[in-house]
């Protein structure tokens, strides 16, 4: 009886498990999802159905008793629209939302905003638009808000500094304007505010982050940003008000030993000045004689000023407009003082027609702000478009700064570099001049807002940017044994119509101090690179490896750290490695590729494993840079793009043009 009673008793308990197994979340949740799913278009079948547990949906995670829904994921799912009112907001003990990279449009839902649960919002790669909703604030739970890539507008809410338990905060690549809210909490370890419209100087609380949190937005100012320019002087007390209390001083008497003294003195400097006076108007009678005798040699011996010289046979020359000289270097135009400077043309620059003069009076336009200084397209009076980069941080003389220009930079000439066509040195300022190519750059291609009105950058522009980068990092290590020492996509320049790419700011790297260790370059920057004045060519083609990675992922190498959840960093080779290493190859690429249709998928795997050879640990088991570019030939050989004797013989096109012809 009693082994009876036991198995009975067993038997209840299997069920009771059982029966708690398959609990499932409240009728309204289960209606909240469906209803969620039933008005908003997605292109991947989910397979939610009524007549199963909802605990065992695709993307919706309940507790451990099964008894409420507690994440609901759905990542790259295809859903398009906005999210209907009154569905996820009905899910009110929801930790964990995450809509990322799908086509989710409108704006947030109020009713989402009143889930206090709520933990963690992943909502970035969509269109979502409006402003962030102030409501925000009611999150008291908040750990992470992703809406990274949206077409946010309007200012960034204050009431987010009131969020305590807040550590990552990404509002990169929307359209927010205004001033950046103090957000004083030290729980905040990631914070992303780059690519937007705000303006103003950053709170000091936040200046502990890097300058990437804060790059693209042009108006911004203060650490870790250049500091702010004080436009406005502090007022000064009204004439006649005390510094502390406001009250008028009390008048006082002036003595008869005060007056006197008063007078003796003005009588002095009168006195002083009309000497002065004197004294000026008889040296400028003695040196208008002295001219006038100059003048009247000058013309009985017949001597005329030389003309200026369109070159020195080392590859300068002076502005065509200048006759201080028949030299093209600085110290001749400086009278040999070595102190006043012009513009000066190396390589082919020559082909330009304007000087410093035409220069300074261009209507002028930012283009950005890098580690190199702050870029300007200028567009002079004859029509002429240029980008003048004014350079930040030198540290050579002009001695050296001129010997780099001419024998160094200036000697470089290859359709997939843009080289510098003239320089300007003197105390207070160092420009540089190239060509401009309307097209912009890469990163700006890639990580522009995402949102409507937006062209992706497909497959074939992606591989010809690749492919033409290479082709120009090949040419410095092939044929001049340089090292480009700052790779990244804001310094890859679009030709027209995306067919080929240039890479600037080249071998810059030896004007700048020892220990500049500039921001904006870090995420591409090997790890064995620990001066950024001394780069090595393997260390080269580690950041064009980075550049490959960034260009199949979709994501910018310092910001691709965010994990779901955890607030854990990892740069982009180290992710795409982990990601490939769970043998989920297919969700490294950029879901950009995947929206369009991109049915390149064994040129895209093998396009990533040449990326992951050049990001090895060890440089020497990196590839040399040519050999890059014949793997990436080979990838795209059966898809139409060029092959080496075709970019020679283009090439050769392309040094044949004037660089006058190049700019628009």
């Amino acid at each position: 009886m009693a082994s009876a009673a036991a198995l009975l008793l067993a038997a209840a308990v299997v069920a009771l498990l059982a029966c708690l197994a398959l609990a499932d979340p409240p009728a309204s949740e289960q209606s909240a999802l469906l209803a969620f799913l039933a008005a908003t278009p997605h292109e991947r079948k989910l397979g939610w159905s009524a007549s199963t547990p909802a605990c065992a949906w695709v993307g919706v995670t309940c507790d451990a008793a099964n008894s409420t829904v507690i994440k609901l994921r759905l990542p790259g799912v295809g859903l398009v629209g906005p999210i209907p009112p009154s569905t996820i907001g009905r899910l009110t003990n929801l930790q964990v939302l995450s809509l990322r990279a799908n086509r989710v449009s409108g704006a947030i839902p109020d009713d989402i905003l009143r889930l206090s649960a709520l933990r963690s919002v992943f909502l970035q790669d969509n269109a979502i638009s409006g402003a962030i909703p102030p409501g925000v604030s009611g999150l008291a739970a908040l750990e992470r808000l992703v809406l990274s890539h949206n077409n946010l507008s309007g200012p960034i809410p204050f009431a987010l500094g009131g969020l305590a338990a807040l550590r990552a905060l990404r509002l990169d690549g929307n359209r927010l304007s205004g001033k950046i809210p103090s957000i004083a909490n030290p729980e905040l370890k990631v914070f992303n505010v780059s690519n937007n419209r705000l303006n103003g100087s950053i709170p000091r609380a936040l200046a502990r982050f890097p300058a990437d949190a804060f790059a693209g937005n042009l108006q911004l100012c203060g650490t870790p940003l250049p500091p702010c320019s004080p436009f406005f002087p502090s007022p000064s007390p009204a004439p006649g008000m005390g510094p502390s209390d406001g009250k008028p001083p009390k008048k006082k008497k002036v003595s008869t030993a005060a007056i006197v003294g008063i007078i003796v003195a003005a009588v002095v400097v009168a006195l002083l000045l009309v000497l002065a006076i004197l004294f000026c108007c008889k040296r400028s009678r003695r040196g208008a004689r002295t001219d006038g005798a100059k003048g009247t040699a000058a013309a009985a011996t017949g001597t005329t000023r030389p003309p200026a010289s369109s070159g020195d046979g080392t590859g300068t020359a002076s502005s065509p407009k200048d006759d201080a000289g028949t030299s093209g270097s600085v110290a001749a135009a400086g009278g040999g003082t070595g102190e006043a400077s012009r513009l000066v043309f190396v390589g082919k620059g020559a082909g330009y027609s304007f000087d410093l003069e035409d220069l300074l009076r261009a209507s002028a336009e930012v283009l950005g702000k890098g580690s190199a200084g702050t870029s300007y397209k200028a567009v002079l009076e004859e029509g002429t478009t240029v980008v003048v980069k004014r350079l930040k941080e030198v540290s050579v003389s002009r001695r050296e700064f001129e010997a780099h220009m001419e024998t160094v930079v200036g000697g470089v000439e290859h359709p997939n570099l843009l080289p510098v066509r003239a320089y300007y040195f003197s105390k207070d300022e160092k420009l540089l001049v190239y060509d401009y190519l309307p097209a912009g750059s890469l990163s700006a291609m890639l990580h522009g807002s995402r949102g409507s009105g937006r062209t992706p950058m497909d497959w074939d522009a992606r591989m010809r940017s690749a492919l033409s980068t290479a082709r120009g990092l090949a040419h410095l290590h092939s044929a001049h044994k340089l090292a480009h020492g700052n790779v990244k996509s804001t310094n890859v320049l679009l030709r027209p119509d995306h067919d080929a790419a240039a890479l600037s700011d080249f071998c810059l790297h030896p004007i700048y101090a020892p220990s500049s260790v500039r921001a904006g370059s870090n995420g591409y920057r090997a790890p064995e690179v620990v001066d950024t004045r001394r780069p090595t060519l393997e260390a080269d083609v580690y950041s064009l490896g980075v550049l490959l990675l960034e260009l199949l992922t979709g994501k910018s190498p310092t910001h691709a750290s965010l994990q779901e959840g955890d607030g854990g960093t990892l740069d982009l080779p180290r992710w795409v490695q982990s990601v490939v290493r769970e043998e989920w190859t297919a969700e490294v690429f950029d879901v950009e590729l995947v929206r369009l249709g991109a049915s390149a998928e064994e040129e895209m795997v093998a396009l990533l494993q040449v990326a992951m050879a050049c990001v090895a640990t060890v440089p020497d088991a990196r590839p040399d840079a040519p050999d890059v570019v014949r793997m990436i030939e080979e990838i795209g050989a059966g898809h139409g793009q060029t092959t080496t004797e075709e970019s020679a013989r283009a090439t050769t096109s392309e040094e044949e043009r004037s660089p006058a012809a190049q700019t628009s």
